[in-house]
């Protein structure tokens, strides 16, 4: 047993319209811990949108968490300041 999750059975399926995209991932990372601190009040919110395309969403959620919310940029800044002191 692996600790990677398997395949997504729901992917390239869409409930109401197409799956979500690029876009739609780089929006889902960029509000992650706001969605996270509704999902624990509201058991219908999901953090991660199941009915995707794949590989775009995957990749906007990634880049959208990253940069809105520092990346390894942020931990650069400030390791930089603290060797400076």
């Amino acid at each position: 047993m692996s600790c990677a999750p398997g395949a997504n059975p729901l992917a390239h399926t869409a409930a109401n319209g197409p799956p979500a995209g690029f876009f739609l991932g780089l929006w889902h990372g960029a509000i992650i811990w706001v969605t996270l601190f509704v999902s624990l009040f509201d058991p219908s919110v999901a953090i991660y949108e199941v009915r995707n395309s794949g590989w775009a969403y995957n990749f906007g959620f990634v880049i959208g968490a990253a940069c809105l919310h520092g990346g390894g940029a942020g931990a650069a800044a400030r390791r930089r300041r603290r060797n400076t002191t």
